[in-house]
């Protein structure tokens, strides 16, 4: 049992963002534009600090094509005032006036009234003949490729064909052609909706904020260099896509090979059980699967042997699995049943031998995904009728109980998989059609944790660096027995910094929050960097020259000096005093070795300070190589020997 052997993923994930509040400064230094955007960026996240979901990422994808693809778009058509029309599967209508946004709409596809010219013959089998308008000696045709014809359908001029292939990715399902300007074309595809202003010479996508993209799993959650990864449904079956920090165009195909080592897994049990396996996970020697009929499958010997349960009455396909890898006993079951009173979430706690319903009054319809935080007993369901929660004994038989929906704020869609990130602390969920949505998980408020405010990791503490209690509202924090400031307090998360006068090996710090008295213990060090993270996982580095942020469309360029915006530097020259924004002229110095390198190879650090007017973010210059290879690149800061959060970094010439 190979396949099952290597779905046994252990790797942990980690979420990375930052939420801190800054402080406002007025600027006069040479970092004006660095710290400008840093302020700006701050005050966006404000809201962040109430549980709210959030988009990562956007809802179109690269894929090679002459722009963003999407998702499978059934009807196109222009209305009388010229704006495009689309409908998507299911039957949802959008109109775009200005071919860059979406907005929902009630218009009906009209039926097609204008018959091609008598004797009009298609350039390829089952093509789709639009002429431009009645009468018009125009005609456009549309099956694997997009054609026109200018004299009525005799002769045929291919306008999308490129080396063998369409530019458009695949075959066209339906073409529409502007009443008023017969150069404005619009088709649907598999791949989105596609825009031709000139004929066909030219085609544009207009995929970005359409709707329409069908994300079914979240396969990983970001962790360093990584960003979220998922399974999108495209013509042949499910593909993956990351959403790569400092990307930001659009979900990029991944090289993970997480689908691929499951559908060969289900292949392989299928065969061997005689089942159609609909879903299956593993964990060390522990191995689950589930089939369409909802029947249950479980082994503890990588798959040498097996017990099955029979399936309850009217229940649908087992369509998620998760697993506890510290107990191979326990798993959960997600179902897509939509008979009323079926079961959708399953729970054993002795490896299959008895599955109970913990289905409750979770509202009718499939459950695609579940996850579970078994510490504080919470379970998450994704459903067709969004995210919802509940909290029971994990750990021995226990009676169902009661499910809530999460906050409002998801888009009206269903909700096809929830995913906890590592730590537990940021809870996923895939909305069909629209992507990625994420919020700190709400389970934290039974159990919260302690983080860097700079990439939500665990790491030891450093004199000054910025810390997270996620899930508490702290009124008072000790550090020792020093007093700790409070620079942000709010009941999903409070962000202290840990006095610079800290010293010894470990620290203590104790807080009286909302959730009682509170005790955590870390090590401590000189120094425990961490490079500052935006929501969607790019790093807070930039150009020094122009202020801007880098990612892919504001790269890097050889010889540049960066700007990166850290935590945890430890203590600076001359002291400073904690919770103090730091001055605005002659920002105090750090004190610890730095080291800083890009894909291996040293940088000149020409500066680090604290970041002038902020409290206990630090601002470090390195200065890039006159010879450097374009790209995507890690980069890695070193402080005391020490080694910060990976990121990346985009190069260009």
């Amino acid at each position: 049992m190979q396949f099952l052997k290597e779905m046994d993923d252990h790797s942990g994930v980690e979420w990375t963002q930052a939420m801190g509040r800054l402080s406002t400064p007025r600027i006069t230094t040479r970092c004006l534009g660095a710290l400008l955007l840093l302020a700006s960026w701050a005050e966006a996240q404000m809201p962040a600090l109430r549980p709210a979901w959030r988009r990562i990422g956007n809802s179109s994808l690269v894929t090679g094509l002459s722009s963003n693809a999407g998702g499978p778009v059934e009807r196109v058509w222009f209305q009388a005032d010229g704006e495009i029309a689309v409908r998507l599967p299911g039957g949802r209508a959008f109109t775009s006036a200005n071919l860059e946004s979406w907005q929902p709409s009630t218009s009906a596809a009209p039926e097609i009234s204008a018959p091609p010219p008598a004797g009009a013959a298609g350039p390829e089998s089952g093509a789709l003949l639009r002429p431009a308008r009645p009468g018009s000696p125009v005609v456009y045709a549309a099956a694997r490729q997009v054609w026109r014809s200018d004299d009525g359908g005799l002769n045929w001029q291919n306008l999308t064909l490129y080396r063998g292939q369409s530019i458009l990715g695949a075959p066209v399902v339906d073409v529409a052609v502007d009443p008023s300007d017969d150069q404005r074309l619009a088709v649907a595809a598999a791949t989105g909706v596609w825009f031709s202003s000139d004929g066909g010479t030219s085609w544009q996508g207009l995929n970005d904020g359409l709707p329409s993209l069908p994300v079914r799993r979240i396969l990983a959650a970001p962790r360093g260099v990584r960003g979220v990864r998922v399974a999108v449904a495209q013509p042949g079956g499910l593909n993956e896509f990351e959403w790569a920090p400092a990307q930001r165009l659009g979900w990029i195909a991944s090289q993970g090979t997480a689908l691929q080592t499951e559908r060969a897994a289900r292949a392989q049990l299928s065969a061997s059980l005689g089942v159609v396996i609909t879903a299956v996970a593993a964990t060390g020697d522990a191995v689950y699967a589930g089939d369409s009929s909802g029947r249950l499958w479980a082994s503890l010997d990588t798959g040498r042997t097996w017990r099955s349960s029979a399936a309850a009455p009217d229940s649908g396909p087992v369509e998620r699995l998760w697993l506890d890898p510290a107990d191979r006993s326990f798993a959960l079951a997600a179902l897509s049943s939509d008979l009323p009173g079926a079961p959708r979430i399953l729970r054993t706690l002795n490896a299959g031998a008895y599955w109970d319903d913990l289905s409750s009054n979770l509202p009718e319809g499939p459950a695609y995904g579940v996850a579970a935080d078994r510490a504080t007993g919470a379970v998450y369901a994704a459903t067709a009728r969004g995210v919802f929660l509940t909290y029971g004994d994990l750990r021995a038989p226990a009676s169902a109980t009661a499910w809530q929906a999460l906050p409002a704020g998801l888009p009206d869609a269903a909700v096809r998989d929830v995913r906890l990130d590592d730590p537990a602390n940021l809870l996923l969920a895939a909305v069909d059609g629209y992507g990625v949505y994420a919020i700190l998980a709400p389970h934290r408020g039974r159990n919260p944790q302690l983080a860097h405010s700079a990439d939500y990791t665990a790491r030891p503490a450093a004199p000054g660096a910025l810390l997270s209690i996620i899930g508490a509202r702290a009124s008072s924090v000790t550090a020792g027995s020093v007093s700790s400031p409070i620079l942000t307090a709010a009941d999903e998360e409070s962000q202290i910094q840990v006095p610079f006068e800290a010293a010894g090996d470990s620290l203590q710090l104790v807080v009286n929050s909302t959730r009682g008295r509170l005790v955590f213990g870390l090590p401590l060090q000189p120094a425990a960097p961490a490079v500052l993270i935006d929501p969607d996982g790019t790093p807070m580095i930039l150009d020094a020259g122009s202020g801007a942020q880098l990612d892919i469309l504001h790269p890097a360029h050889p010889g540049a000096i960066l700007q990166i915006l850290m935590s945890g530097l430890g203590r600076v020259q001359p002291d400073w005093p904690t919770g103090l924004p730091a001055p605005l002229e002659d920002a105090p110095r750090v004190t610890v070795p730095l080291r800083a390198t890009l894909d291996g190879v040293p940088l000149k650090v020409s500066r680090a300070t604290l970041a002038p007017g902020y409290i206990g973010y630090y601002l470090v210059e390195v200065e890039l190589p006159e010879l450097l290879d374009s790209g995507a690149s890690e980069l890695v800061v070193e402080a005391s020997g020490i080694s910060s959060n990976r990121v990346r970094v985009y190069v260009g010439q």
